[in-house]
């Protein structure tokens, strides 16, 4: 079984081709620490004091290959275009308030003559456009939470099942605060410095990480169960993990490996610390080739 043999990936170069606007990227001001860090107190109080099993939804599954593992914050377009793909749109838009889970089928080998695979990196996704063409459709995803997935429901005619959210262990103290400041300032000067770049008329220049880190400072989200959304830090600390414009395949197979880090970590201030390392080295690779456009 091909994991995303029902999907097909579009490059940037296929999608929309016309201008950016310029956007301000200066700095804003972190909001308050005291505010996330009540919200988190009062979200385990009330569950502390009600013994609440963890919350659940029950959602369309769509599954990749281990080379497509999605994080919170980011956007992926996709070409869905089998009936049974179809169809789970359809659920998610008309019945699951625009939301499926992304997920990666990890090939398991074993001695056993049949094919497994294991459930890897859940991530709960919302639809924010759809565009029907005349096979398929084209549709724009952004992840929002990781999820575990603890029970597969239906495999017949799509996947089917119960999730719940995986949220980092709760982490406070000034130290975090410094560090979500350094890496907002560090995802604000990546991102001017990649407006500078000219790059060809086919390939678009990217944004990803101002669009993330935008999505990331939003304060409601209200599509969603509270339990399943990210507090702001863990939100900021995904954002930082986004594609920029020219990357190589051995740069693309980095941010793979710390895309994969930052899932199967919850340590909110050690994904902030990996995703200020990641930003600073694609600033000097960004400053390296502008350098060069300048010769």
């Amino acid at each position: 079984m091909a994991a995303s043999a029902p999907l097909r990936l579009l490059s940037p170069s296929r999608l929309s081709s016309s201008p950016r606007p310029p956007q301000d990227p200066s700095p804003r001001p972190v909001p308050p620490l005291h505010a996330w860090l009540s919200r988190r107190r009062q979200h385990r109080t009330v569950r502390c004091a009600s013994s609440l099993p963890p919350p659940s939804l029950d959602l369309p599954l769509l599954p990749f290959q281990p080379a497509e593992v999605l994080i919170p914050s980011e956007s992926k377009t996709l070409h869905l275009y089998e009936a049974r793909y179809i169809a789970l749109l359809e659920e998610a838009l008309h019945k699951r308030k625009n939301s499926f889970v992304h997920f990666v089928l990890d090939p398991v080998v074993d001695s056993s003559t049949k094919a497994s695979f294991a459930v890897r990196y859940g991530c709960l996704v919302q639809i924010e456009s759809v565009q029907k063409l005349e096979i398929g459709a084209l549709i724009s995803i952004r992840g929002v939470c990781r999820v575990n997935i603890s029970n597969l429901l239906d495999m017949e005619p799509y996947f089917r099942g119960t999730v719940s959210p995986m949220i980092d262990e709760p982490h406070e103290g000034i130290g975090l605060r410094t560090r979500m400041s350094k890496l907002r300032e560090s995802m604000c000067n990546l991102h001017s410095l990649q407006m500078k770049l000219k790059v060809p008329e086919d390939e678009p220049l990217q944004t990803n990480i101002r669009a993330s880190l935008l999505w990331s400072e939003k304060e409601k989200y209200e599509e969603y169960n509270e339990s399943f959304i990210p507090d702001f830090p863990e939100r900021l600390s995904f954002a930082a993990y986004q594609t920029v414009s020219g990357m190589s395949g051995a740069e693309l197979l980095t941010l793979q490996k710390y895309k994969i880090q930052a899932m199967e970590s919850t340590d909110t201030f050690e994904r902030l610390n990996s995703g200020i390392e990641y930003v600073e080295h694609n600033i000097g690779m960004i400053a390296a080739r502008l350098a060069i456009q300048n010769i």
